[in-house]
């Protein structure tokens, strides 16, 4: 069993910045896929950021790439997804997840077996 613990959404003006954090806690793996996605009212879930922890590869949906950047702090097992230049239509609940024992960058969401329980980002005037 994994567990995520999200933290870091609220309220941001356009234009304005964000670091949301991932707590990971429990069994460790040696390989282990982590993602970030979001959800906007009415829509359906979405990927965002991915990251491999054994590899520390990277990928980002084109909407967020050169805005957004994921990272990963292994002494604290925490994977951060730092969010510059943020739009009215980055709005959503952000989501960490997990998927142990896989390699790479996934971006659909049936890829991932742990999800945390989601942090609002809201970005308004």
């Amino acid at each position: 069993q994994v567990q995520l613990v999200e933290s870091g959404g609220g309220l941001v003006q356009p234009g304005g910045s964000l670091r949301l954090s991932c707590a990971a806690s429990g069994r460790t793996f040696s390989n282990l896929a982590m993602g970030w996605f979001r959800q906007a009212p009415g829509k359906e879930r979405e990927f965002v950021a991915g990251l491999s922890w054994s590899r520390g590869s990277t990928g980002y949906a084109d909407s967020v790439k050169g805005r957004f950047t994921i990272s990963r702090d292994n002494a604290k097992n925490t994977v951060y997804l730092q969010m510059n230049s943020l739009k009215p239509e980055d709005t959503g609940i952000y989501y960490c997840a997990a998927a142990p024992l896989r390699v790479g960058v996934f971006t659909a969401p049936q890829a991932y077996d742990y999800w945390g329980q989601g942090t609002q980002v809201t970005v308004s005037t």
